[in-house]
């Protein structure tokens, strides 16, 4: 006959494999742990007699379910604009996010039409970061932040937060831009030469420079895409994170199709992919740069974005560039 002590162990075992299965079948579908994205594990779903393929299709695979930690759900109800401006940044990139709104992001430089500016981030490891964040977005009122931990890898979820922001809540405006915090905009060619107020604004629309490539599998690139995640030989058309400007239709249109797509860490590749998905064919435009360009005032003035501008560059360039304007090239 069993002793207690033997029918005890057997208990604490029967138990433990019961805990343990129980946390096995209730983990998340996707976590994002010390920076790195992990990629959605695929569960066993029980079929029911009435599934059908189109239930498949549509199953969520990608669910966004992070939470806004700051927001400005308001931004666009009392004035409706005609353009939203998302730069994704990082934590300790302050100089250069205060000098973009004293700069090409100033909200108030043009007065026959409405442009916001909205700061892109994730949340920080580092405790006192996130505390100074939160004490300049009650200054400025520009700060958007859900609670993925921000990181190179999450820059995808960088800006799908930005698509989902302006979908829910500026979706009455007519174009969005997508740019990074060291990008210099040259704002009148892309808004008087480029999206013309004046005109009917387009629908299903994305330009930007676009690039024709294929994944890099060497490990010690940047970016390196491992064959598992991107199998095939050749990316679809995609425009450079640099800078890439698309109708405000295109917003809910690729934050709805990221959820049925698997996620990649190439933030402008897989909005590349969501845009395939959709039949949305990027237009390619010289005027986007993704790259630095020595300083010249008739240079400058046939751009619209410039890489790797410093915050020091960025008020030199738009105090020449502003004081200038009736200079001939």
């Amino acid at each position: 006959m069993p002793s207690k002590v033997s029918c005890l162990y057997v208990l604490t075992v029967v138990c433990w494999a019961s805990a343990l299965w129980y946390l096995g079948i209730s983990r998340p579908t996707s976590s994002y742990v010390s920076g790195q994205m992990s990629l959605p594990i695929r569960k066993t779903v029980k079929t029911l007699k009435n599934t059908t393929f189109s239930n498949i299709r549509t199953r969520t695979l990608n669910p966004h379910t992070f939470d806004f930690v700051i927001n400005e759900p308001k931004k666009c109800e009392t004035n409706t604009p005609f353009l939203v401006i998302l730069i994704s940044t990082t934590h300790k990139d302050f100089d250069a996010r205060q000098a973009i709104r004293e700069t090409w992001g100033d909200e108030s430089t043009y007065s026959d039409i409405r442009i916001i500016t909205l700061f892109l981030l994730g949340r920080n490891m580092d405790a006192v970061l996130n505390q100074m964040v939160e004490q300049e977005s009650q200054i400025f009122h520009d700060i958007v932040v859900e609670d993925f931990i921000d990181s190179y890898h999450n820059l995808t979820l960088k800006t799908l937060m930005g698509m989902r922001w302006v979908a829910t809540f500026c979706s009455q405006a007519q174009y969005v831009m997508k740019t990074d915090s060291d990008i210099f905009v040259n704002m009148d060619n892309l808004v008087y030469k480029l999206l013309k107020p004046t005109t009917k604004p387009k629908r299903r629309y994305f330009t930007g420079y676009v690039i024709n490539g294929g994944p890099i599998r060497d490990m010690r690139s940047k970016w390196y895409m491992p064959r598992d995640l991107y199998p095939e030989a050749k990316y679809p058309p995609f425009c450079s994170g640099t800078g890439y400007v698309f109708s405000v239709d295109v917003a809910e249109l690729i934050y709805k199709t990221s959820l049925h797509t698997r996620l990649l860490h190439l933030e402008d590749v897989y909005v590349g992919l969501c845009l395939r998905k959709l039949g949305i064919h990027p237009y390619q435009n010289s005027g986007f740069n993704h790259w630095k360009m020595a300083y010249s005032l008739c240079r400058y003035r046939r751009v619209i974005t410039v890489h790797q501008i410093s915050p020091e560059e960025m008020h030199r360039i738009w105090n020449d560039m502003s004081s200038k304007k009736h200079l001939r090239c």
